[in-house]
């Protein structure tokens, strides 16, 4: 079952205890079975990159994985700039996510909160992509996970919060721009049900606005600073699911390989640093990324 973490006084995040993380893990592991038994239609050239993917992550002692919002697409949160993503779809939704707007702007603020009441995150659930990451982990292998998404999952699939890196913040808080009051999403978006259109912060006055990094607003200097040490001491770095268009988390990948990381890009479509990839699988994010760990395990297994 679910229950809640109170970070610094205020709940952050919907955690699974033991008995429901291992409930969803055994789904996972029913779902990943299904998944291996239609490998085949992957086809050899797929599967040969697979393979050798596998071979550099069993190879691997210390793997920083950065994941981006096509993690989470089987799980029910849409991407931003995939075909069916938000900003796709609807070009005028950015200003919702450009700090300017945002506070300039009263409809774009009321329009956020009305947003987040019916965000997908509150009812989603991990996939067997975050508990592939988890795997990954649990085996020793993962030295950081940094993720620009900002919806827990990965902390509710049950990765660990000391390794997880979340460099856009995290949407089970809300900040105050005045003050730099932070308290829970949930007790503001009470606030917004009952009838406040936007809501101010208690303390001050000040305009509230989710605990999200948006368009115009640096990114916090000791998170960022956490990340880039991940970049530069790892021997592999696994970029999973992100369009690598936003900087400056997406040059963590270039100083990776400056610091001689094997660079390995599982992504929908192509990026700017493919050049710079050992290699490139273009596979569904839910089915090449477990099948790309079990068998990258499978090797590590020290022989009887």
């Amino acid at each position: 079952m679910a229950v809640n973490k109170r970070v610094g006084g205020f709940e952050r995040r919907p955690r699974w205890t033991p008995v429901g993380q291992a409930a969803l893990r055994r789904q996972w592991i029913s779902q990943h079975h299904m998944m291996r038994d239609v490998k085949d239609d992957m086809g050899n050239a797929v599967d040969d990159a697979l393979q050798k993917a596998a071979g550099l992550l069993a190879a691997a002692q210390r793997v920083t994985v950065l994941t981006g919002a096509g993690i989470s697409t089987d799980s029910g949160i849409p991407d931003f700039r995939g075909p069916n993503g938000i900003w796709t779809l609807d070009p005028a939704a950015q200003r919702l996510f450009t700090l300017r707007d945002y506070l300039a702007d009263p409809w774009v603020r009321r329009e956020a909160w009305r947003i987040r009441r019916g965000h997908a995150a509150w009812t989603a659930r991990p996939n067997s992509a975050h508990y592939a990451l988890v795997e990954l982990e649990a085996a020793g292998k993962l030295r950081a996970l940094i993720t620009q998404n900002i919806d827990g999952l990965h902390q509710m699939a049950g990765s660990n919060e000391d390794l997880v890196i979340e460099v856009h913040g995290s949407l089970y808080e809300v900040e105050c721009v005045s003050c730099g009051a932070r308290t829970a999403m949930s007790d503001t978006l009470e606030r917004v049900a009952a009838g406040e259109e936007d809501p101010a912060c208690l303390r001050c006055g000040g305009i509230l606005k989710a605990g999200t990094i948006s368009f115009g607003q640096p990114l916090d200097p000791a998170v960022l600073a956490a990340a880039e040490r991940a970049a530069i001491d790892c021997d592999l770095f696994l970029a999973v699911g992100t369009s690598l268009t936003v900087q400056p988390v997406s040059g963590l990948v270039t100083t990776s390989v400056r610091h001689a990381a094997k660079l390995v890009l599982i992504s929908a479509e192509a990026t700017s640093y493919d050049e710079l990839a050992t290699l490139r699988l273009r596979e569904p994010i839910g089915t090449v990324l477990p099948e790309l760990v079990t068998r990258a395990l499978a090797q590590a297994l020290p022989e009887s």
